[in-house]
């Protein structure tokens, strides 16, 4: 029916998730579509998601957005990977790096191959057969013409909103400026009809976008939509924030701090460091967090330190009748991996492949709720994989990750790499076989056997292969200018 048709959009909350929906909704599909974001200048957002992850260059190539202004105007270094530190055993770490491992064969993964070298005494870290996780280690960083974009950035997420907030309303967004005081349901069919703001005004749409963050006024508040608590699995349940000068150049790789209760981000930007804690309050409590935050930072302070607190989960449905959560309202898996801006991206795409024109029918929601939980789920699993696959034992918070009861699907990952050295991905999953691969090892886990079609080859011929792939990826890494000067060259930021 005409009257049924998707003319008018709202969307609650700016931040990264209001301002990203509204800059690809405005660009892409608009043209047709009256689009209104309501935000209040006087309720902050949270703001510290500031690393993120290579996904994010096919939203920027949807937007046709250049990587350097982009760059430039948020304050961003590139990222590699994460290093992770503490995390199999105090004082050992290990780095998790974009880009594929090796050469892989039709039959195995090249895990397979570096696993019989080990035994023939060929000793190299899996790292060195890695282009970016070389380039990382080193500080180096190039982007070159005919490159592959396996590298992210370290950015300001309140200036990438700002960014996007002009790039949104370049492209017939409107803002509204207000806090929301009330959501007005149909009393037919208790969808949303209006956004009822403090100052009077009413906001009436035909599909809403939450992106209030866990506040979820209209997902949650509104709709009584349902949330499944992952805290059993993910323990942590509190932030705490705070920025400082910056002592050094950048590197090109996140650094994830494992302490005794939780873990440590450093994220560098050009001009400053962003830092955080993440913690159980079960065996840390806040002043506790504050003074090993505090202990644990180089530089200046710029702000306070202040506290975010989260509960790790789901919302049971992402689209609940015309009410679809972007950001944190849709739910919350803890910063570790820097999925956040990837998740907000995938909302997204997601709601704009299968956008109700013509009108909400379930069949759309169902695909779109199917898609978004087995999404949250895998990447839930990949962050599980972190705090259970470990060998400390020297504080509650990790006695109690070593052996508590994991995912059934996680359990059988592990297994099958402990038994066989095999890794898979599915069709819609984010981590590659690289990315597993990495974690597994650097957290301790050696399979027990390698593929039976690597002894095809002869240990001449696999010193061979592995040094040929190695010296490769050493020259190119080489080749490459230092991490600083090549940003000062092209993307230097206008706070410099």
């Amino acid at each position: 029916m005409e009257s049924e048709k998707i003319r008018r959009v709202v969307i609650a909350g700016g931040g990264t998730a209001g301002w990203m929906t509204a800059a690809a909704l405005g660009k892409l599909i608009g043209k047709n579509l009256e689009i209104t974001l309501v935000e209040s200048d006087a309720i902050g957002t949270v703001g510290v998601g500031e690393a993120t992850i290579p996904t994010l260059h096919v939203f920027h190539q949807l937007l046709g957005l250049k990587e350097s202004e982009v760059m430039a105007a948020t304050n961003a270094t590139f990222k590699l990977g994460i290093n992770f530190e503490n995390w199999r055993v105090p004082g050992e770490d290990y780095l998790h790096s974009f880009g594929f491992l090796g050469k892989d064969c039709w039959a195995c993964g090249f895990q397979h191959f570096w696993l019989k070298g080990l035994q023939r005494g060929i000793d190299y870290q899996i790292g060195d057969y890695c282009r970016e996780h070389l380039a990382a280690r080193e500080q180096r960083f190039a982007v070159l013409p005919d490159q592959d974009r396996n590298h992210a950035y370290h950015l300001d997420a309140t200036l990438y909103a700002k960014f996007l907030r002009k790039f949104a309303e370049s492209h017939g967004v409107r803002r509204v400026e207000g806090k929301i005081g009330n959501v007005k349901l149909s009393p037919s069919n208790g969808f949303i009809e209006a956004l009822q703001l403090d100052s009077g005004m009413t906001i009436e749409g035909d599909l809403f976008i939450d992106c209030t963050g866990f506040r979820s006024l209209l997902i949650e508040g509104a709709l009584h939509t349902g949330y499944d608590d992952w805290t059993h699995w993910l323990p942590c349940d509190r932030a705490m924030a705070v920025q400082t000068e910056s002592t050094g150049s950048p590197v090109p790789f996140t650094r994830a701090i494992a302490h005794e209760s939780g873990w440590q981000w450093r994220i560098p930007l050009q001009t400053r460091v962003g830092n955080g804690l993440v913690y159980c309050s079960r065996y840390l409590d806040d002043e506790g967090a504050r003074e090993l935050l505090l202990e644990n930072i180089e530089g200046e302070l710029l702000n306070e330190p202040r506290i975010i607190p989260f509960r790790t989960g789901t919302r049971r449905k992402h689209w609940n009748k015309n009410c679809v959560a972007v950001g944190l309202s849709s739910g919350f898996i803890e910063p570790m991996e820097s999925t956040s801006i990837h998740l907000i991206q995938r909302n997204i795409v997601r709601l704009m492949q299968l956008f109700p024109s013509s009108g909400i029918v379930q069949p759309d929601i169902d695909e779109y709720n199917s898609q978004a939980m087995e999404e949250m789920e895998h990447i839930r699993d990949f962050i599980i994989l972190h705090y259970h696959v470990t060998e400390r034992t020297d504080s509650k918070f990790w006695r109690y990750c070593r052996s508590m009861q994991i995912p059934d699907s996680l359990a059988h990952r592990i297994q099958m790499f402990k038994e066989s050295g095999v890794i898979f991905k599915l069709p819609q999953e984010l981590f590659g076989e690289s990315s597993w691969m990495q974690v597994m090892f650097g957290q301790g886990l050696m399979p027990q056997r390698y593929h039976p079609i690597v002894d095809l080859m002869g240990d001449e011929e696999l010193a061979t292969f592995l040094g040929n792939i190695r010296r490769n990826v050493r020259h190119q890494v080489e080749n490459m200018p230092d991490h600083r000067q090549f940003i000062d060259h092209y993307c230097k930021s206008k706070l410099a």
